[in-house]
């Protein structure tokens, strides 16, 4: 029976270990393909290709599993198989749910300090328990808090000597080429592209394959004796070789990109693949040993076998590499992490997913202080000559690109070297960490962060990096918890959090489809594409169209919403709709931006003549949640300070007043969404006339003031939403005007 149960946690454990690489490639994906999709070096699918045979070289070039699952982290033969289950389990349970929040909220993090940290909690938990019962070996026997610090110390080491150097390599390599697309067959590509192939060549040799079979301790050492002679060979070679495909006429930067791409790809599976698959292959050795010679006893048989390391059947590494594989294509999660990292540092302007945060603004107005400072100090002819390079109005993007193949290249070379020189260095950078801060210095020295930009760019990459320090805690506290009441609750509890994670898993992921469903905007995705004036603007029309159908729909939901939370008392109704009121200003910015970017592609003087109308119509839409948000506040703190309903005299007319309103806002969202633009004048007239009628409502109801035992807040507060009613018409009656005006038909 123990044997079953245990069998059956180890099944459970493997089965956590496919969700793991899944949700674990998805968030990681954005170390080894951002750069290549950002510059738009080739097909997605070719990139693809490209990380794919990487990942399944490097899967196949490692020796087996890194041993922080066996005993990195704790002393395994001082803990017993029950005590060593407690703790895997808890980790995967953890990691799955933490690294799935991540993805979900398009956050890159790092599995490695995830995993390092919560087998830290597990251990941790259990060595408070037996130095408790058992008065044994002490803390420092028990745990191994090596691991750990090097993890702590690299993170502030990795995110400010990524960031900066990324930004002095950058803006050294722009000075150099400056934003003119560089000629192929140039001498300064051409050595460009060696120095970038070379970096790439010793990155492989340092960190991708350092843990492949032929990697043998004769080897390194010869390698380290002789690496200036290596590079030096490897630098002559790589030259020739860019002059070469120059000559064929193959681009040289595309080709360091991809070069770059599977170089990192093939670190990451050899590296850190073990980060998904370690702990349930390490408990599934623990299971064969214990069901060997643990004599039926899980509490008394200790894990003295884990103390060696591990060698991991090939077949293992390959399935894991065949599902990251298949992760990378269809995950549209990983495509969440990918476009955080590449939206942060793209060239242009677009669409921004941060807000602005108070540290954010205190750093741009520092900045900007500093900035204007050193402009006195540096003499005008230096400064001259580096604007002449820094000319953004030359900047050559390929169609869709983020950014150009000099800032890729940049990208994954320098994270690549800083990854490389950390591993020789003995000290574990994660990779995640090196290539997003990389990629913002990077954007930084590029003069991507405009001062129209730079603060929502900020708080981008602080979310982001307090993302990462939150996930060392976050993961130490879960894992110490869980733990610790598997550890006392014995199996049942193991069943509960089994079913919760299954759970959370299922939740998590419906939760994320229907945020992908609403942020999904293929007309926006195909005006980027096109480069025909005519088919752009008939895609820029239907984009606007069906947008200020979508807020007029939502107007018309939310006043319904909102007057019956007001008549029902229910202030539960009310407060979910404040959130729905937060959350649609927010889809009205994106749009208006997406619209805007849009329209700078087509003809100023087609474009410029109809601008007011357009800015008529969506700043129509933008007043009209302005009035829902002025109705629902007054509404919810009325209702939520539980005051006087309103009077049932005025109940009957303040519902058809409403009624009306709505009426005319789905006869607009009708006539929106079918195009059809004829009744429009009628449709105007009849806002005019509803406003006239609610506007002689709200002189009724204020003559009713005078009277006695009427409740004045109430009334005041009646009066206020008929008057919100009557210009909720005006809006609609000008939101019309500008969308008949702006419409294509009539300015041709």
């Amino acid at each position: 029976m123990i044997q079953f149960i245990f069998g059956g946690i180890i099944v459970f454990l493997c089965v956590l270990a496919v969700f793991d690489l899944v949700v674990g490639v998805s968030n990681d994906a954005v170390n080894f393909i951002n750069s290549a999709i950002g510059a738009k070096a080739a097909r997605f699918k070719t990139i693809i290709a490209v990380a794919a045979i990487g990942v399944f070289a490097g899967a196949a070039m490692s020796n087996g599993m890194m041993d922080v699952a066996r005993h990195g982290i704790f002393t395994p033969q001082y803990f017993s198989f029950y005590e060593v289950i407690c703790i895997f389990l808890a980790v995967m349970v953890t990691d799955v749910i933490l690294l799935d929040i991540f993805n979900s909220l398009g956050m890159p993090t790092s599995t490695t300090v995830s995993l390092v940290f919560e087998m830290l909690g597990g251990a941790f938990a259990l060595s408070l328990v037996k130095m408790a019962r058992e008065g044994g070996p002490g803390l420092g026997e028990l745990l191994n808090t090596d691991k750990a610090l090097s993890v702590i110390a690299a993170i502030f080491l990795s995110v400010a000597v990524a960031f900066i150097t990324g930004m002095l390599v950058m803006w050294i390599s722009r000075l150099v080429f400056t934003f003119v697309k560089p000629r192929n067959g140039s001498l300064k590509t051409i050595f460009f592209g060696g120095v970038c192939a070379t970096v790439i060549i010793w990155f492989l040799l340092i960190n991708g394959l350092k843990g492949s079979a032929f990697m043998t301790p004769d080897v390194k050492e010869f390698i380290s004796e002789h690496t200036c002679t290596i590079l030096a060979a490897c630098f002559a070679m790589m030259t020739i070789l860019m002059a070469v495909l120059a000559i064929c006429k193959v681009n040289i930067l595309k080709t360091v990109v991809l070069m770059g791409t599977f170089a990192l790809a093939m670190a990451f599976a050899g590296n850190d693949l073990v980060n998904f698959v370690g702990v349930p292959l390490t408990g599934l050795d623990a299971f064969l040993d214990f069901s060997a010679n643990g004599n039926g006893d899980p509490e008394a048989f200790m894990m003295t076998s884990l103390q060696e390391s591990a060698h991991t059947p090939v077949i293992f590494l390959l399935i894991s590499g065949a599902i990251m594989v298949l992760t990378l294509i269809r995950s549209k999660k990983a495509q969440n992490v990918v476009k955080t990292s590449v939206d942060l540092s793209r060239q242009d302007e677009g669409d921004e997913m941060f807000g602005s945060s108070s540290v954010a603004r205190r750093l741009v107005h520092t900045s900007l202080r500093m900035s204007a400072f050193l402009d006195r100090l540096i003499p005008a002819k230096v400064k001259s000559a580096i604007e002449k390079r820094f000319n953004l109005d030359k900047v050559a993007l390929e169609d869709g690109a983020a950014f150009d193949m000099v800032r890729a290249s940049v990208n994954l070379v320098l994270a690549g070297l800083l990854v490389a020189l950390g591993t020789s260095y003995k000290l574990p950078l994660s990779t995640t960490y090196v290539t997003f801060m990389v990629a913002m210095g990077a954007s930084l020295a590029d003069r991507a962060w405009t001062r129209d930009s730079a603060v929502f760019r900020i708080t981008g990459v602080l979310s982001v990096i307090g993302g990462w320090f939150i996930t060392a805690g976050v993961a130490f506290l879960i894992c110490f918890c869980m733990t610790n009441a598997m550890f006392f609750g014995r199996y049942i509890v193991m069943l509960l959090f089994i079913a919760l994670s299954i759970y959370l898993l299922w939740s998590s992921q419906k939760r994320f489809a229907e945020k992908n469903k609403q942020e999904e905007d293929e007309l926006y995705g195909k005006m980027l594409r096109s480069n025909d004036d005519e088919e752009l603007w008939k895609l820029l029309w239907e984009h606007i169209r069906y947008g200020n159908a979508g807020h007029i729909e939502f107007v018309a939901d939310a006043l319904k919403t909102t007057t019956e939370g007001f008549l029902d008392e229910d202030y539960g109704l009310l407060r979910k709709l404040d959130g729905q009121i937060d959350n649609q200003k927010k889809a009205l910015k994106r749009q208006r931006k997406r619209e805007v970017v849009c329209m700078r592609r087509l003809d100023p003087k087609r474009v410029l003549p109809l601008n007011t109308w357009y800015f008529l119509s969506i700043n129509s839409c933008k007043q009209m949640l302005y009035c829902m948000k002025r109705i629902n506040d007054s509404v919810m703190e009325h209702v939520g300070n539980s005051f006087s309903p309103i009077p049932k005299e005025f109940q009957k007319p303040f519902i058809s007043r409403r009624d009306s309103v709505i009426a005319l806002y789905l006869k607009a969202l009708k006539d929106l969404r079918e195009g059809d633009f004829d009744d429009m004048g009628r449709l105007r007239k009849e806002c005019t006339e509803l406003g006239d009628n609610i506007s002689d409502d709200c002189r009724v109801a204020q003559e009713s003031a005078q009277e006695a035992g009427i409740n004045l807040d109430t009334l005041l507060l009646t009066v206020h939403v008929l008057q919100e009613f009557e210009q909720l018409t005006g809006l609609l009656s000008q939101l019309l005007r500008g969308m008949n005006q702006f419409e294509p038909s009539s300015s041709l």
